[in-house]
């Protein structure tokens, strides 16, 4: 009985393992037809110190579905000073094959795909590990500053930064092979993807509206889940030129909170507050500092609240919960994500009460 229980074991264990690789890695499955051109899609902002943007990629399921899009995303990284490295498609011969992304001390050769946000085909310009901290490169990544200081701004132009093919080879591919120092970096030890992005592309492949055929013939904004509102493709051409001003313009065009977000990430980026003009310098001044006072407390607590949300991701991987526990737990998230949502929103009613009254929010209201 030991021995059977022994295989039935050994068996589940496989059968995960391969569930995974399917709906990650693509592994073992060669296509003849080429992936689409990459989306253009906005960053949403970094949610807190540690967290690395790793860009959005088409992935494949089957001949019904054919290719759809997984989002990008801001992920903690595995261990401090590890760098993300893409996956990306690549011509075989006879088929196109995914190679699978990888976390390592160095970004190694991702095919020359031009994805945006510091991955423009060589490296990563998007920021920079120092001292065991992480810095951003406030140029390419969208961060808000009045929470996260350990930045630095770098402007980066790229001759191949307007490219939106999205495989390496074959018919109308890139044409690049790694370097010496690239083949180099693929033999350091790497660490496969980490749960929160297994369970990303697991939530792409299940929804019918990520797929490649719904995306290229929907309008603005389609081809998402609901809960991406600032990751979403557009279908109108944009350039993606990793200087600042450009990067500004890659914003959400509005700060709606959206009711169905589940997580605190799933919100659109905060938009720039300026205090109305009125005369009074020195008052200005001060509904100005306690906003950005108020901005920076809440975008704290937003932060402390998908740190928490990932780690129960995490457990919850690790413990192969059923998939009605997982949605139990995505219920949950939703429900304090939305809490938070309502004291954010009755904070700032108030301070804008209080402005409007003619006073200046006291500082004490950043603590409701």
């Amino acid at each position: 009985m030991r021995i059977f229980s022994s295989i039935r074991s050994s068996l589940f264990v496989l059968v995960l393992l391969g569930l995974s690789a399917a709906a990650y890695a693509q592994i073992g499955i060669s296509i003849s037809l080429a992936p689409p051109e990459l989306p253009t899609y906005e960053q949403p902002l970094c949610p807190g110190d540690g967290y690395l943007w790793t860009p959005g990629y088409w992935a494949y399921g089957d001949a019904d579905a054919g290719y759809y899009w997984v989002p990008g995303a801001w992920v903690m990284a595995p261990e401090p000073g590890f760098l993300w490295t893409p996956g990306y498609w690549g011509w075989g011969g006879n088929g196109y094959a995914f190679n699978e992304g990888y976390w390592g001390l160095h970004v190694g050769f991702y095919g020359g795909v031009s994805y945006g946000f510091g991955y423009f085909g060589n490296g990563f310009e998007g920021g920079r590990w120092q001292g065991g901290q992480f810095y951003y490169n406030r140029s390419v990544s969208n961060i808000n500053i009045t929470s996260i200081h350990n930045v630095y701004n770098t402007t980066v132009v790229h001759n191949n930064v307007e490219s939106r093919v999205s495989f390496n080879g074959g018919t109308g591919g890139i044409d690049r092979r790694p370097t010496a120092q690239e083949e180099s970096f693929s033999h350091e030890r790497h660490i496969p993807p980490v749960a929160a992005q297994g369970e990303r592309a697991q939530a792409a492949r299940s929804n019918p509206e990520q797929r490649a055929s719904v995306i290229r013939n929907t309008s603005a904004g389609a081809g998402m889940a609901r809960s991406e509102p600032s990751n979403t493709p557009r279908s109108e051409p944009a350039k993606e030129t990793g200087m600042a001003k450009d990067n500004e313009t890659a914003r959400p065009e509005n700060n709606s909170r959206p009711e169905n977000a589940v997580h605190p990430n799933d919100l659109p980026a905060r938009q720039p507050y300026t205090a109305p003009s009125t005369g009074n310098a020195a008052r200005d001044h001060k509904v100005q500092q306690n906003h950005d006072k108020l901005a920076a407390k809440q975008d704290q607590e937003s932060q402390k609240l998908q740190q928490k949300q990932d780690q129960d991701h995490q457990r919850q991987a690790a413990q192969q919960t059923s998939e009605a526990n997982k949605q139990n737990l995505e219920k949950q998230h939703q429900q304090q994500t939305q809490k938070l949502q309502q004291k954010h929103t009755q904070q700032e009613q108030k301070m804008q009460g209080n402005v409007q009254r003619g006073a200046p929010a006291a500082s004490k209201h950043a603590g409701i």
